[in-house]
């Protein structure tokens, strides 16, 4: 059953309102959380355009691909987020690449906010006519809406925990200088410690860009995965566990002896950091991770359900429930 126009333009402003309100219950609204706002604020306009009668069917009969319109110019992108955001003196930006989206006749932009506090990813997605922009998920849709990540992710092959004969698989995208990540980490070991029919994989995803020795963790978790599973499982909770403590001056001092803590040939190891494949099997896990969305860490795949972050904002409850469900109804 869909909804009348009427039903739409009544749910709006509500919808406006409630954005608001969990913006600002909290106190004071944040740089991202103002940037997010501002596009959702919008949202109407594109709901209400979006409910316009379907192309004629001579428009439908050319043949052409809703993906192949052009994609807007970095010019374009740069000059309209001038106009939104130009008046924040503390913010900047850069545009890292504009492509189309998994959605036909959708494109997107993958931008990076920068304030004094730090820096933000951020998509943000154009109409195929280029007349409305919008931020959030594109998520699957049909009766199996998680098959194709599933299908995709059995090319996952980190460090893991858990049953090796799991049916049931959750799939971790992390950066080890993330701060993010390091906070979902008590999450993840009771989840771990609650579902014996899960299984853990550890994809290397550093954001380098952002975090100046993640590339190198990613290494060292590669190298120690190779030789010792469970090495590399312990490398990583020590590495989250002493994050604060390392730095790009004591970088490899550190993760060296984090190596040998995890039971790791800290000698053995840091040779094979410096190997050139090392580092390209870091970039496939990275590929990897782009080719089923991944833009900012922690994302997890649980089952193939994407779930970016595992801390304050996603609590566990919530997660746990959808894992005892996917469990409960697998095979249904």
């Amino acid at each position: 059953m869909s909804l009348s126009e009427q039903a739409k333009r009544d749910i709006l402003p509500a919808l406006r309102q409630s954005l608001i309100n969990l913006c600002l219950t909290k106190g004071t609204m944040n740089w991202s959380s103002r940037i997010v706002l501002i596009f959702a604020l919008g949202l109407g306009r594109l709901i209400s355009s979006a409910q316009t009668p379907a192309p004629s069917a001579t428009g439908a009969a050319s043949g052409t691909s809703a993906n192949s319109a052009s994609l807007p110019s970095e010019a374009t992108f740069n000059e309209f987020l001038k106009k939104m955001f130009g008046w924040n003196s503390n913010l900047t930006w850069k545009v890292v690449e504009i492509q189309p989206s998994e959605a036909a006749g959708i494109s997107e932009a993958l931008v990076i906010f920068n304030t004094p506090q730090g820096q933000q990813q951020q998509r943000i997605y154009v109409t195929g006519d280029q007349k409305h922009a919008f931020t959030g998920e594109i998520v699957p849709f049909g009766a199996d809406p998680f098959a194709a990540a599933r299908q995709a992710l059995k090319d996952a092959g980190g460090p893991s925990r858990g049953s090796k004969d799991a049916t049931f698989t959750i799939v971790e995208f992390g950066d080890l200088q993330c701060p993010a990540c390091k906070q979902a980490q008590p999450n993840i070991d009771k989840l771990m410690e609650e579902e014996p029919k899960a299984r853990l994989v550890f994809q290397n995803f550093p954001l380098s860009s952002v975090h100046k020795w993640a590339m190198t963790g990613a290494k060292y978790v590669d190298c120690l995965y190779r030789v010792n599973n469970d090495a590399a499982v312990k490398f990583i909770g020590l590495v989250y566990d002493h994050q604060a403590e390392v730095s790009e001056q004591n970088l490899d001092q550190m993760l060296k002896g984090y190596a040998k803590e995890a039971g790791g040939d800290p000698d053995a190891v840091s040779v094979c950091v410096a190997k050139p494949e090392t580092e390209k099997r870091v970039r496939e896990s990275m590929a990897l991770g782009e080719k089923v969305g991944v833009s900012s860490t922690p994302t997890f795949y649980i089952n193939g359900r994407r779930l970016v972050g595992f801390g304050n904002g996603v609590p566990y409850e919530v997660v746990k429930e959808m894992v005892d469900f996917d469990i409960a109804n697998a095979g249904k």
